[in-house]
């Protein structure tokens, strides 16, 4: 992978991750990098998805995928948040 392929992956990763946070009700006790890897992860399988049922690459913006994506992400960050909040002691 280039170096711009790597500087584009964490800027999306981390406006998909940031967006998959702000549709999650509350505050969520995830790190910045977790939500990173998931915002790069929900782009990936975002895009996949999109390319699966035929609406990815259409003119202009992507509305479909961009909420794909951002609605993976959101899911990705409810997970960890959950996961996290279990292993916190009470």
């Amino acid at each position: 992978m280039e170096i711009e392929g790597l500087f584009t992956a964490l800027l999306f990763g981390a406006v998909i991750g940031g967006l998959g946070r702000l549709v999650i009700p509350g505050k969520q006790h995830i790190s910045l990098l977790a939500t990173i890897l998931v915002g790069i992860a929900a782009a990936l399988v975002g895009t996949a998805a999109a390319t699966v049922l035929g609406v990815a690459n259409t003119s202009g913006i992507d509305w479909i995928e961009l909420a794909l994506q951002v609605g993976l992400a959101g899911a990705g960050v409810t997970v960890l948040a959950n996961r996290s909040k279990q292993k916190l002691p009470h």
